[in-house]
Parts: C-alpha cells; sequence; structure tokens
C-alpha cells in the first residue's frame, strides 16, 4: 500500500471537504461559502490586494479570502489574514505592520468563531 503523495491540488480537496464537514457539523455557512469559492476554478478564485484589506479591515481584525492575497498597496493596519495563498511581497506587508499572515488550514484550527471573521474579496 503506497502512502499518497501531499500535493497543493490533494491539500485543497482535504481543506474543501474538512471545510463542508464543519459547515455541516456547526450550522455555519461561512465554511461553506469559503469551500464553494475554493471548489471554483483557480482563475475564478478571489485574488484580493493589500490596499483592499487596508480599506475595509478594522484593526486588529480577522480577515479571510479564500483566494490569494496580492501584494499591491499599502497596509498601515495590523491584522490578521487567512487565505489560501500569499504572494511574497503580501506576506511581507501584512508582517511589517505585526499582523499575521495565515493559512486557511489554520484557521479551522484557530479559536475564532465565524461570528469574529470578516470575509473580503
Amino acid at each position: 500500500m503506497t502512502k499518497e503523495k501531499k500535493t497543493p491540488s490533494n491539500e485543497l480537496k482535504e481543506l474543501i471537504k474538512e471545510l463542508k464537514t464543519r459547515s455541516i457539523k456547526e450550522g455555519n455557512t461561512l465554511w461553506k461559502r469559503i469551500a464553494n469559492d475554493l471548489e471554483k476554478s483557480n482563475k475564478n478564485w478571489r485574488k484580493v490586494n493589500i490596499n483592499k484589506i487596508n480599506r475595509y479591515a478594522n484593526p486588529k481584525e480577522v480577515v479571510v479570502v479564500p483566494g490569494k492575497i496580492l501584494g499591491n498597496g499599502d497596509l498601515t493596519k495590523e491584522v490578521i489574514v487567512y487565505a489560501w495563498k500569499f504572494t511574497k511581497q503580501a506576506k511581507e506587508k501584512i508582517e511589517k505592520n505585526k499582523g499575521k499572515a495565515l493559512s486557511l488550514k489554520e484557521l479551522l484550527a484557530s479559536k475564532h468563531k465565524p461570528s469574529e471573521v470578516k470575509l473580503i474579496g
């Protein structure tokens, strides 16, 4: 019996499955919405620039983007951002302002309640 290799595609499938399971278990639509967005073709995923996060997020807020964070613009606030992918520049700008750039898998492991999360995209 061979062990299945963890590829980004397999990790994404596992994440989507876990999000849907949590949605049913907790009766929360946020997890299902994120899963549905990630099931789309990656060319249709949300792509959010740092300047949009800066515009819509409050300081110390938890932001979720079911897609990719791009580095255009400036960030002047400390925010926690969860996404599937980050460009190097985006990650640096978030961390420069004492924020955190974390994966969606880490969101599920966190203690953040869906009501504490702002979906941007």
